[in-house]
């Protein structure tokens, strides 16, 4: 079971931390993170089946964190980690696994994992679950415009860009403001478009070419485009490749 902690306070995820390695080899500390939209992010780059999670921390709070990671294809299971009590209703309206109070016991945690039964990649291929095989994907994307729903192809996007809770499709006629993930997103499209940072994917056959900017990061180039997008050093070689490859072709 591959886990992400969370919580704002740097001994806290020390300590679950070391409370998840003292449980063996199945299960597995992938990350940490110290804020939700933190959290979010890393979801959205790494697999991670379980996110121990604060409740109180500033900024997005845990419980607005969980409805977020809920709307993730697929979405991990959350066990939420507070101090309060009160917190303990409202969280199961969040389709949470289950509520650790602190500080917490080891065997409590024990038991709490123990109740959660994710099968691994491998074990869904053996159950003969397919892994790799989509729906076909949609040639339009809506969202609510003034009042009203506003339509764009597919076709017609140039890039899109992660901010907050929501993704901004950037198309040839404007912007539209998206309410899901973007890893739902690049699962989706992943033979359209192509991520080049945490939180931003761009459309494969407008991506033109890479220059280095003054401070030295690199940025992309797109056809249609003057928005010029960096792009990480994680992404960059994978980029690299598509374009020495003639797009794909």
């Amino acid at each position: 079971m591959r886990i992400l902690v969370v919580d704002d306070e740097t001994p806290a995820r020390e300590r679950i931390s070391q409370l998840v390695d003292s449980l063996g080899p199945d299960y597995q500390v992938v990350g940490e993170a110290a804020e939700g939209d933190e959290a979010l992010d890393f979801c959205a780059e790494v697999p991670v089946d379980l996110v121990l999670l604060d409740v109180q921390m500033p900024g997005m709070d845990g419980l607005e964190c969980a409805s977020h990671l809920a709307k993730l294809d697929p979405p991990p299971a959350v066990i939420l980690v507070t101090a309060y009590t009160e917190y303990a209703l409202e969280a199961f309206a969040h389709k949470v696994q289950d509520y650790l109070v602190k500080p917490v016991r080891l065997e409590r945690l024990r038991e709490s994992l123990e109740r959660i039964k994710i099968p691994t990649r491998p074990q869904r291929e053996t159950m003969g679950v397919s892994t790799t095989s989509r729906p076909p994907h949609r040639e339009h994307l809506s969202a609510h415009f003034r009042g009203g729903v506003k339509t764009v192809a597919v076709s017609e996007i140039l890039y899109l860009l992660a901010e907050h809770k929501y993704v901004t499709v950037r198309h040839t006629g404007g912007e539209l403001l998206l309410d899901e993930s973007l890893k739902s997103l690049e699962e989706e499209f992943a033979d359209q478009f192509m991520r080049i940072h945490r939180n931003a994917l761009v459309s494969r056959k407008r991506l033109t070419g890479l220059h280095k900017a003054p401070d030295g990061s690199t940025l992309i180039t797109l056809d249609g485009c003057t928005d010029q997008l960096p792009i990480s050093r994680r992404h960059l070689p994978e980029v690299r490749r598509w374009l020495r490859a003639g797009k794909g072709r």
